[in-house]
């Protein structure tokens, strides 16, 4: 049987609450090292290949690239009901406090330490396209003579990878003679300004090693830390020059300040795509197919939708292109001829009308400069025959931060500055900036009109606030929204994403009541639940539901009552 609707088949991720865990592997003892701290893992830096490890189901290997330093790296892939944990049993001196650290990239990657005789502990980190180092602490029981460390993976997530992991502090008797602690780090060089807005400037720097963060200045003033190797800096004025400097810090103590650079944010008016939207907007998934919804032409489509996004254009055999086919023969006779007439006479009445690429069924990758220029051009090529105003990213298969930017700014290049630009990325995908979705939204944030998060089918997720919500709450909508909100995106680029009834989704609806009680608690600090953000969000673009079809399915009970709330929204 065909699934409710190709979106409904989106992949339904529970993230288990924080589970904290992280990948990197290396145990310090906490405080001054003493001259007899060692690193206590064996065969930290995976040159041994195995040696000294056991990875569940066969899921580990050693890579020689990428690598940190050295020769080799572990690669861990997890699979369908496997997280790919490796493990070591480590000996350690009982009553003693280590420090656990590595560097990792790839996949979602976990790291923890067990049978302490304390507390064990853990920490993770989302997917990175880079090496970070993460790092926790930990303290032995008083007949603690060994402990087991891990890391391990997501299942069914990309492969992640560990590299240089460390137990440092008092020798066990059993490990590497692992030199000393991190001396303080170099500082950072080839910082730049990768992107400004009207409120803010995006920066980006390259790696120092040893370090475990940064630390952000602007006009000799500390305004953020991060781990990775850039930060958006957010609450500028527009049309205003700002001195930028960028420090490495680890555990021995922060760096000397990088070489300042300059950036100067635009006027009021200019950055992200949408020419004359309204400041509050309402965005619509028009199916191209029946899959037992309302068939529907786009002429029917309410009035209260501001951005109506046809469901979906289609993968080619060629990498990165893409084509629109309309389903004539499932829409009831809907010809190519009336369908441009339609998206023609919707944009005379002010609303705009773009090409959805991807959806739960949409395998199309970008992964190289040559499909970046295919998927550029093919998109453009489809706006321009069918007379779409922009495109809408909605890829669950994959998404390469990289080269997605390089697509969508070379098609926003052939497409002028008042191409639509939308993003539907699931829950997961937004939970930290080093996410390829995440990313690629503050790479084009310039050119970007909204991000519609997928509020459903995900589960429980972590707010900003680092606590544990449940999908089908208002809490999970405000507490979700603050971590785009307070991470680089504008107001104006962030709405909320969800069904429009309990047969559009496998998990997640709620009453278009609590999607009104959300839109307020974010602009005006009302109707919220136990969660209410430090501050309000005016600006908040609006709403996004799946699918035009299923709300026509259910009266337009969804459109009318959330669209009206939109655009009543101060």
């Amino acid at each position: 049987m065909e699934p409710v609707h190709r979106r409904f088949g989106r992949r339904t991720k529970f993230w288990a609450s924080a589970v904290t865990a992280a990948l990197a592997l290396s145990v310090t003892a906490v405080g001054q090292a003493s001259a007899a701290d060692v690193n206590n893992a064996k065969n930290a830096g995976f040159e041994a290949g195995l040696s000294n490890w056991t990875c569940s189901a066969n899921s580990g290997t050693t890579v020689s690239s990428p690598v940190h330093a050295g020769s080799a790296a572990l690669k861990a892939t997890p699979s369908g009901q496997d997280n790919a944990r490796c493990a070591q049993t480590v000996k350690v001196e009982p009553g003693s406090t280590y420090k656990l650290s590595a560097w990792v990239r790839g996949g979602y990657s976990y790291l923890g330490v067990t049978g302490t005789g304390t507390t064990d502990v853990s920490t993770w980190t989302p997917d990175s396209g880079s090496w970070k180092q993460l790092s926790t602490t930990f303290t032995t029981g008083s007949s603690t003579t060994s402990v087991t460390v891990y890391t391990h993976g997501w299942y069914g997530q990309s492969a992640y990878y560990a590299d240089d992991l460390s137990v440092f502090g008092p020798d066990g008797g059993g490990g590497d003679d692992g030199g000393p602690e991190p001396t303080v780090p170099s500082a950072p060089a080839g910082l730049g300004v990768s992107g400004t807005t009207s409120s803010s400037a995006s920066l980006a720097w390259s790696a120092v090693s040893g370090a475990t963060g940064y630390n952000v200045y602007r006009d000799g003033t500390k305004v953020t830390a991060v781990t990775g190797t850039s930060a958006t800096v957010t609450g500028l004025a527009a049309a205003t020059s700002y001195s930028f400097r960028v420090t490495a810090t680890n555990a021995a103590g922060e760096s000397a300040k990088s070489a300042a650079v300059t950036a100067r944010t635009a006027e009021k008016d200019d950055g992200g795509g949408g020419g004359d939207l309204p400041e509050h907007a309402v965005t619509g998934y028009w199916q191209n197919f029946d899959n037992g919804a309302a068939v529907q032409r786009i002429s029917d489509v309410s009035s209260q939708y501001d951005i109506i996004a046809v469901a979906f254009a289609d993968a080619t055999g060629t990498p990165g292109a893409v084509d629109f086919n309309l389903d004539t023969a499932g829409l009831d006779g809907y010809t190519v001829d009336r369908f441009k007439a339609d998206v023609r006479a919707k944009q005379a009445a002010g609303k705009k009308v773009i090409i959805s690429v991807g959806g739960e069924k949409g395998t199309v990758s970008v992964n190289d400069s040559a499909s970046a220029t295919n998927f550029a051009d093919t998109v453009y090529s489809v706006m321009q025959e069918y007379g779409f105003d922009g495109v809408d990213i909605d890829l669950e298969n994959g998404l390469n931060a990289t080269y997605m930017t390089q697509a969508l700014r070379a098609l926003s290049a052939k497409a002028g500055p008042d191409m639509i630009l939308t993003m539907a990325p699931q829950t997961i995908d937004m939970q930290s900036t080093s996410g390829s979705y995440f990313r690629t939204a503050l790479n084009v944030k310039d050119i970007l009109t909204v991000v519609n998060m997928q509020y459903y089918n995900s589960g429980t997720m972590l707010g900003c606030d680092g606590k544990v919500y449940a999908q089908g709450t208002v809490d999970f909508l405000t507490a979700l929204a603050c971590i785009q909100l307070e991470n680089g995106l504008d107001p104006s680029q962030v709405g909320l994403g969800l069904p429009a009834s309990t047969r559009a989704a496998g998990g997640g609806y709620v009453s278009p009541s609590v999607v009104n009680n959300a839109l307020d608690c974010l602009t005006k600090g009302t109707n919220c639940g136990t969660f209410k953000p430090s501050r309000t969000y005016p600006g908040l673009r609006g709403a996004m539901t799946w699918s035009t079809n299923w709300d026509a399915t259910a009266g337009n009970a969804w459109s009318n009552a959330v669209g009206a709330h939109v655009h009543a929204l101060p």
